[in-house]
């Protein structure tokens, strides 16, 4: 089950800071730039997320992105349709 759009932005960073306590960490909504778009019928919504973390460090991009989906949990599936991700070691 999906969480309230206004509560997805609040779960997606609780997630990302509990799994990499990052340094620096962006999360924003853009789910209004693809209204319309066949993807996002579901109500799940388009994200980008920007985050700075010692945790990567040493890590390849695909390793990083593996890493953030792999946080984010049931989120990918119930909430987030798209997701946008620059993460830095």
């Amino acid at each position: 089950m999906s969480l309230p759009k206004e509560a997805r932005v609040a779960a997606i960073r609780d997630a990302l800071e509990a799994a990499f306590t990052p340094s620096e960490l962006e999360v924003r909504d853009d789910s209004h730039r693809h209204a319309g778009h066949a993807g996002a019928r579901d109500g799940r919504g388009h994200f980008d997320v920007r985050i700075v973390s010692k945790a990567f460090a040493g890590m390849t991009p695909l390793a990083r992105h593996r890493a953030v989906y792999a946080a984010l949990g049931d989120l990918m599936t119930t909430d987030i349709h798209a997701l946008s991700i620059r993460a830095e070691g």
